[in-house]
């Protein structure tokens, strides 16, 4: 009995050793990242928002295509193995077999069109919706593994645009989901609002199992505390600290982002429906001041919304000139006229969308106090900027401008222009007839006449139009453990895969 006793004992110690060295390893591949704002929602279709595709996207909800921008390998292969264009100007695309949802159910092209259906149906207000404006895109499922997209007018770059269309199951209702269910390596295990959020790994997962086991999200919008958070081993990585926190060479790193901060303007609304109103807030702000202040060295003045890096940009449009005294002058001469340039124009901006918000605002509200605008400043929280940011615009809440951040990373304008410039884009501030043509022909043209187009677009906007006001190209700060295998890129800003974090 004795005997049996003593060999129930090891059988217990050993079962211990063992759990107790896969947890340890467990914790030791768990990471907790956290952020400068809280999540208000984890719905699929809105993964084109920053703040809620560095958790979701590619890591619960994967797409068709992935447009590679942190090894500068292009548009690869996701959830799609290849695609071909037909001779009508149709794609057709061929599906990853063997893949399963999250919840164990199989993924086919019926998911494909469901989620293509669902982010264009009007019952939803996907934001991934805003970047196929302009056209006509229609899914066909042919057999299981494949499916055509037909657009009309053609669009030569569809493989690419469909790499922010997130796929989910056919049962998906049409609505708002709390709790998304994909088909990528993690699975949402726990969100707690206001307080965390948890992924976790899939062993299921179609493709390489991540090192990462889980991630647990948490939030804080002060960058000083998402900095010391990781220096403390409270956190593993901050994808956005300050430059003032960025003291350390072994963990802080700087990189080039695809945001633009802009102050996009409603050019229907008096005062700012007038030309030399819209010309004198650009000449009111002295751009470079912010340089090496408020913002980091390497932050690029902006006189477009996507960064120079982009087909094309436009080197031959310069920035508004920082006149003051010629800005007082418009202003006197819009009054002289009846323009009612004494009202007051409220400046709203989100609260922790960047590192010295605050002061970026501040700042820019006194340099348009100073040429005589009447000028608000109000920051609101992210769930009320989007009820500014996005048609129907609010018309009950007097004249406002709308300071924002806009990231295009993927190389073509055609993720800007028609949402932000066209007369029925969701974001748009104009109505004019020649942008929505030059829009319509640059989205349709290929190679130097797409790139001519787009540039003709940018300087028509730019210096005829005065559409809004484009400030800076960003550049962000991060803070990795030491213990973590990464380096924040681009891509970094708008998308976190887990899959590429690894351990030293």
């Amino acid at each position: 009995m004795m005997t049996k006793v003593l060999r129930l004992g090891a059988v217990v110690l050993a079962a211990g050793m063992a759990f107790s060295a896969t947890s340890a390893l467990a914790a030791d591949s768990d990471i907790k990242i956290v952020l400068s704002e809280e999540l208000d929602l984890l719905e699929p279709c809105m993964a084109t928002r920053s703040n809620i595709g560095r958790v979701i996207l590619e890591n619960v909800n994967e797409t068709l295509t992935e447009y590679d921008t942190r090894n500068g390998k292009g548009l690869m292969p996701r959830l799609a193995e290849s695609w071909e264009q037909k001779a009508d100007g149709s794609w057709r695309f061929k599906l990853r077999p063997g893949v399963k949802f999250s919840d164990g159910s199989g993924f086919d092209a019926k998911d494909v069109k469901h989620s293509f259906d669902r982010a264009m149906s009007d019952k939803l207000t996907c934001e991934s919706q805003r970047y196929f404006g302009g056209m006509k895109v229609t899914a066909e499922v042919v057999d299981d593994q494949t499916i055509d997209f037909i657009a009309d007018p053609v669009q030569p770059i569809l493989p690419l645009l469909l790499s922010l269309i997130t796929i989910v199951p056919e049962e998906t209702p049409m609505e708002f989901v709390r709790e998304p269910v994909g088909t990528g390596p993690y699975k949402v295990s726990e969100w707690t609002p206001g307080h965390q959020i948890v992924l976790s790994r899939r062993d299921d997962y179609w493709g390489t199992a991540p090192k990462v086991t889980s991630a647990t999200y948490l939030f804080r919008t002060d960058p000083a505390v998402r900095a010391a958070m990781v220096e403390t081993g409270e956190a593993d990585l901050a994808p956005s600290i300050a430059r003032e926190d960025a003291t350390n060479p072994a963990t802080d790193f700087t990189y080039l982002d695809s945001e633009t901060v802009y102050i996009r303007l409603d050019n229907a609304v008096a005062p700012i429906s007038d030309i030399r109103v819209r010309k004198a807030l650009n000449m009111a702000i002295d751009r470079e001041a912010f340089i090496g202040t408020l913002l980091p060295e390497g932050t690029e003045l902006a006189v477009a919304l996507f960064p120079p890096t982009t087909t094309g940009w436009n080197p031959d449009v310069k920035l508004p000139a920082f006149d003051p005294e010629a800005a007082k002058q418009l202003l006197a001469e819009a009054k002289s006229d009846g323009v009612p340039v004494d009202t007051e124009i409220r400046l709203i901006a989100r609260t922790a969308n960047f590192p010295k918000v605050t002061e970026v605002m501040e700042a820019l509200q006194q340099m348009l106090t100073d040429v005589g605008f009447n000028v608000k400043l109000e920051f609101v929280e992210v769930a009320q900027h989007e009820e500014y940011y996005s048609k129907p615009y609010p018309t009950d809440q007097g004249v406002y401008m709308l300071a924002a951040m806009h990231d295009n990373n993927k190389g073509d304008p055609i993720f800007t222009m028609y949402f932000k410039y066209a007369s029925d884009g969701r974001q748009s501030g104009i109505n004019d007839p020649k942008v929505d043509d030059l829009i319509k022909r640059a989205s349709a043209a290929t190679g130097e006449e797409r790139a001519k187009l787009w540039s003709e677009l940018v300087a028509y906007v730019h210096d005829d139009v005065v559409a809004d006001i484009p400030l800076f190209h960003m550049v962000s700060y991060s803070r990795v453990a030491e213990r973590l295998d990464f380096k924040p890129t681009i891509a970094t800003n708008g998308q976190l895969q887990l899959s590429e974090i690894g351990f030293k």
